[in-house]
């Protein structure tokens, strides 16, 4: 009984170790499927969030280096845009040659732009001659005069613009805050374009015998201009017993217009005049072409009239040159050629007729 105790005793350990062994088994394989199946989605999930991390600080690097471009950009358009300011307020502040050039560039876009042609209607410091081909000189300096433009009109003439007159004190005018500076700069501004014309009259533009009878006095600023009017209404006035026209960007405009039109006039008459006198030309030639083909009608003429007589002599009469020649045959004459024989009977005839 013992041994047969200790025999099921051992059996059922066997039996318990391969019941124990199969279910670690199953139960191993089960976890690996059940871990594999959790697993493998959240690796493919950690993946994903991988590349879409990579993605996105790719993503933030090429941004972050195109925001550093344009800020760069930026940063020297702000450049450019800061010297240009400061150019201008350099060329409205600064010496009157810097401030001069400015006036000028002002001027001469003006007249690109206005429908004049450069060295053919108006002309950007034009040195001006007398009538012998010398240079002029100011009555007052003594200097070449050389204004900053000419313009011609269609008769010759020429009107002379000058646009160096002094900002500095409006510059300090839309630059002041304090009301009673402002009205001390305004004067100054008044006084300084007064004093411009007074100089440019004293310049004796007048004496160049092609100018009108005025200069144009050019404000490249339309405020200055404005605010210099409204200070002092009898500045215009004041310019123009000096004969000198107070010229705002706008007035030049309008005045360019109106010399535009007249040029255009002229060209106009220009071609209407070319065109008459190339058809009293045509009318000539046509003239001169009917008289001859008329001559050579009555040398036509002429020349038939010689011609029947010409022939005449060969069928008419008793002795005309068919017959002659005829008669010699009949004597015996050599020749490789002979006459027609209707020619014979009809010079036999006697009417034989020119064809």
């Amino acid at each position: 009984m013992e041994e047969l105790g200790k025999k099921f005793n051992t059996e059922f350990e066997n039996i318990a170790n391969k019941i124990l062994e199969t279910k670690t088994e199953k139960f191993t394989e089960l976890n690996k499927t059940n871990l594999k199946d959790i697993l493998d989605p959240l690796g493919e999930h950690l993946k994903d969030f991988k590349t879409k991390v990579e993605e996105v600080y790719d993503k933030e690097s090429k941004e972050r280096f195109s925001l550093g471009e344009k800020v760069k950009e930026l940063s020297l358009l702000n450049q450019m845009i800061s010297e240009d300011a400061k150019n201008l307020t350099k060329a409205l502040k600064g010496e009157a040659k810097t401030q001069g050039n400015w006036g000028e560039m002002i001027l001469e876009g003006i007249l690109e732009r206005s429908g004049l042609v450069k060295d053919r209607e108006y002309f950007m410091e034009h040195e001006l001659l007398d009538e012998d081909g010398k240079p002029l000189r100011s009555d007052s300096e003594g200097k070449k005069m050389r204004p900053d433009a000419v313009i011609k009109y269609p008769d010759n003439r020429s009107v002379i613009i000058d646009s160096k007159v002094s900002l500095n004190a409006f510059t300090r005018l839309i630059a002041s805050i304090d009301v009673e500076e402002q009205k001390k700069e305004l004067a100054a501004h008044v006084a300084a374009i007064k004093g411009h014309i007074v100089s440019l009259s004293a310049k004796g533009y007048d004496d160049y015998d092609k100018a009108l009878d005025f200069v144009m006095l050019f404000v490249p600023s339309e405020p200055a201009y404005i605010a210099a009017l409204q200070s002092d209404p009898d500045l215009w006035n004041f310019a123009y017993d000096k004969r000198i026209l107070l010229l705002s960007p706008t007035n030049l405009i309008t005045s360019l217009k109106l010399i535009v039109d007249l040029w255009k006039r002229e060209y106009q008459n220009r071609n209407a005049i070319d065109i008459v006198e190339r058809g009293a030309k045509l009318y000539d030639k046509f003239v001169g072409f009917v008289e001859n083909l008329s001559d050579v009608g009555e040398h036509l003429d002429r020349a038939k009239g010689k011609y029947d007589d010409a022939f005449k002599q060969l069928s008419t009469g008793k002795d005309n040159l068919v017959l002659q020649t005829s008669k010699l045959k009949d004597l015996g004459l050599k020749n490789k050629k002979t006459l027609p024989q209707d020619m014979v009977n009809a010079a036999v005839n006697g009417d034989l007729i020119a064809n």
